[in-house]
C-alpha cells in the first residue's frame, strides 16, 4: 500500500518466530548463528494443479528468518470491517470501514475521529467503501482521494472519488466521483481495488474482472475497465503518456491490463516500479511489476484452475506476448493490502515487501533482490486473522484484520 519511499539497498533477509508473535532475541556471541537466509520453504501443503513455474524462484522460493528482536501489539479492536489503513502526515492512520465511513486513529490505537459525507456505497460481498489515499498536497489541501463500489443501473463498478476533510476531521465535503472502471455488472466480487500516487502525483487504480464470465473476458478488452490498472490525474482525466491514449476502441485511462482481483499495489523504493499483487482462482496468487501497456495474461494464462477443478481456459501458462508473474503461490494466500518497508525500525527489513494473507491468515514477508523473490517469511500466524492491509509509519507496521483487529509490529 500507500508509503514514503526511501531509496536504499535491500538488506539481508531473515525471518519470525515464537509462540507469542514476537521472535526471538538474537544469539550470543558464544553461540554461532544459525543460518537462516536459505530456509526450507515456508508452503509444505501439495499444490491444487501439476502446472511448473516459467523460472527458477517463482514458487516456493526458500525460507527466511528474522533475527532482529520485535513486538506485536493489537492496538485496537471492534473497528467493524475495516478495509485500508494508511498513515497521516502527522503519524495518525486513516481507516475505511465498508459500510461508508473512516476512522482516524492514533498511532497507538485510539480512536480520535469518525468520518462521514460519503456517497452511498454498495457493501453487499466484496463491496464498500474500499481504498483511501492521501492527496501528496494533503498537508495544503486537505484532499482525499478513495475507491469503493457504486450501483449504477441494475449493476454496479468499482469507482473513485475525492473530498476535503472538513476542518473539525468529521466529514468529507464536495464529494466528487472522477471516475468509473465502466461497464457496470451485476455481481457483488472482484470490485479491486487499491489507489496509489506516483512520484508525478497521478493516481493508479486497480479494478478487479467482476468474477462472473462476463466480465473475466473483459480483462482482454481495451475497450472495458474490468480487470486493469489505471493511471489517472488527480481530475480522472488520462495522465499524460499512458499507453493507449489515441488508440481506437481503447480506454485512454488503462496503463496495463489482464488482471483477475488486484487488491494490493505499492511502488518499489529502489526502483520506482509499480508491483501489483492479485488474487488466483484455486491456486495462481501472483505478484506482478506493472509497467505501462502490458497484457498480465489472465484469463489466457494462470497459475490456477477453477473452484471447482477444472481448467482455466486452455490450461496454459505462458504465452508469447503475456507477461510472467514474479513470483505466485499455490494454494493461495488471498493477497490483500501490500507495503514496501522503507523504515530503519527493522533494518534487515529494509525494502522488503510485506503483503496481508487473507485465506492463508498471516502477513507475508517476501525479500527481493533484483526484482526477484529470494525468500519468504510467514508473520503472525498465531494469530490466526485474515489481514486486510498493511502500512507503515514511522518504521512501525500496521496491519488491519477482517475480524476488525489492529496489530502493531515494531522493533523491541
Amino acid at each position: 500500500m500507500k508509503t514514503f519511499a526511501c531509496f536504499s539497498v535491500i538488506a539481508a533477509a531473515i525471518f519470525f518466530c515464537g509462540c507469542s508473535g514476537n521472535n526471538s532475541s538474537a544469539n550470543t556471541a558464544s553461540a554461532p548463528a544459525a543460518d537462516t537466509t536459505t530456509l526450507t520453504p515456508v508452503e509444505t501443503k501439495a499444490p491444487n494443479s501439476d502446472y511448473k513455474p516459467a523460472f527458477e524462484g517463482q514458487t516456493r522460493v526458500s525460507g527466511v528468518k528474522t533475527t532482529t528482536p520485535y513486538k506485536v501489539e493489537k492496538i485496537a479492536e471492534n473497528l467493524g470491517r475495516p478495509w485500508a489503513v494508511v498513515p497521516m502526515p502527522d503519524g495518525r492512520l486513516l481507516i475505511t470501514e465498508k459500510s461508508g465511513y473512516m476512522e482516524i486513529h492514533s498511532a497507538d490505537g485510539a480512536l480520535v475521529k469518525k468520518i462521514t459525507g460519503f456517497p452511498k456505497v454498495e457493501d453487499a460481498g466484496q463491496g464498500g467503501l474500499l481504498d483511501v489515499a492521501l492527496d501528496p498536497d494533503f498537508a495544503q489541501n486537505k484532499t482525499i482521494y478513495w475507491s469503493f463500489s457504486e450501483k449504477q443501473g441494475k449493476g454496479n463498478l468499482t469507482s473513485v472519488a475525492k473530498g476535503q476533510l472538513s476542518a473539525d476531521e468529521t466529514t468529507i465535503q464536495n464529494p466528487t466521483v472522477i471516475f468509473r472502471a465502466t461497464p457496470a455488472l451485476d455481481s457483488k466480487l472482484h470490485f479491486g481495488s487499491r489507489l496509489v500516487f506516483d512520484k508525478d502525483g497521478n493516481l493508479f487504480v486497480s479494478a478487479g474482472e467482476r468474477s462472473i464470465l462476463e466480465g473475466r473476458k473483459q480483462a482482454q478488452w481495451l475497450n472495458a475497465g474490468l480487470g486493469k490498472v489505471f493511471k489517472i490525474t488527480k481530475e480522472g482525466k488520462p495522465a499524460p503518456g499512458n499507453p493507449f491514449i489515441g488508440q481506437k476502441d481503447a480506454m485512454p485511462e488503462i496503463y496495463a491490463y489482464g488482471m483477475r482481483n488486484p487488491q494490493s499495489l505499492d511502488i518499489n523504493p529502489v526502483t520506482g516500479q509499480l508491483w501489483e499483487a492479485e488474487f488466483g482462482p484455486r491456486g495462481g496468487d501472483e505478484v506482478n511489476i506493472i509497467e505501462a501497456g502490458k497484457n498480465y495474461g489472465w484469463p489466457v494464462i494462470t497459475y490456477g484452475i477453477e473452484y471447482d477443478g477444472r481448467k482455466v481456459g486452455d490450461s496454459i501458462q505462458q504465452k508469447e506476448g503475456l507477461e510472467q508473474p514474479v513470483y505466485y503461490w499455490d494454494p493461495v494466500i488471498s493477497p490483500g493490502g501490500m507495503v514496501f518497508y522503507t523504515g530503519d525500525g527493522i533494518p534487515e527489513w529494509k525494502n522488503n515487501l510485506f503483503i496481508g494473507g487473507l485465506s492463508s491468515m498471516h502477513i507475508v514477508r517476501l525479500v527481493i533482490e533484483n526484482n526477484k523473490v529470494v525468500g519468504e517469511e510467514r508473520l503472525l500466524e498465531d494469530k490466526k486473522e485474515r489481514f486486510r492491509d498493511i502500512t507503515q509509519s514511522n518504521g512501525v507496521l500496521y496491519a488491519v484484520t477482517d475480524g476488525g483487529n489492529m496489530y502493531k509490529i515494531s522493533k523491541q
